[in-house]
């Protein structure tokens, strides 16, 4: 009857991790270029040759789908066709992949997209002239007053990836990153790819699965109080 306790609490603990992945998905719903976070689970027997087990939480994954196009017509927002990355630079170094097309220029001349330099396809941060007229390409091009100066490099991502920020991702375990060549849609973005409501469905059926453990803790609980009750010598 202990097991039956033991089962229940895996299950419990497991739901509350897989409520954390849904809060944060929750909270940035509104994010552009956000990729959902989903926990990842396994079985453990609970003994040997047993037919039930412990589920417990084995990581997180990231999921790479495309969100919703949003248009603003922007002149530096951009949208990669065919679920493309964009590269930047990481404050460790590291290169990151992101779908948050909402490019920046900043003071000193950089373009920026999440905070972090965006890199060309020479894989080195771009650089405008100071006060110069720039505009995007569907190419990728980057121009600045009429002429070509960069262009922007592009990714495509499989397997698996974790987040290094809100919209910023890397691969991990297998996952691959090869360039592509794209098209850009010039004025539009994209949404993060778990919205508000696929959210609060999530999360309404993944504490309805925790309350039915704590339920069950307390069922076998029961139990066990009534049986030593019953063996106890009066």
């Amino acid at each position: 009857m202990s097991s039956g306790i033991y089962i229940s609490m895996a299950g419990a603990s497991a739901r509350t991790v897989q409520l954390d992945s849904i809060a944060d998905n929750l909270a940035n719903a509104q994010t552009p270029g956000y990729k959902g976070e989903r926990a990842m689970f396994s079985t453990v027997l609970a003994e040997a040759n047993a037919a039930t087990g412990y589920v417990v939480p084995t990581g997180h994954g990231t999921d790479l789908r495309q969100g919703p196009v949003i248009a603003t017509g922007n002149a530096l927002d951009v949208l990669p066709e065919n679920n493309a990355f964009l590269a930047v630079q990481g404050k460790n170094g590291e290169t990151g992949y992101t779908r948050d097309g909402r490019l920046s220029i900043d003071g000193d001349g950089m373009l920026k997209t999440a905070g972090l330099p965006v890199l060309s396809i020479n894989g080195d941060p771009i650089h405008v002239p100071h006060d110069a007229q720039v505009s995007l390409g569907g190419n990728g091009a980057v121009i600045a007053n009429g002429l070509e100066i960069d262009r922007l490099a592009m990714f495509q991502l499989q397997g698996n990836a974790d987040r290094v920020g809100p919209s910023v991702v890397v691969p991990r375990g297998g996952g691959t990153v090869t360039p592509i060549e794209s098209k850009l849609q010039v004025g539009s973005i994209e949404a993060g790819n778990h919205t508000a409501i696929d959210s609060a469905v999530d999360m309404i059926s993944a504490q309805r699965s925790f309350d039915a453990s704590m339920q069950a803790v307390q069922t076998y609980k029961h139990l066990g109080d009534s049986s030593n009750e019953l063996g106890r010598v009066r």
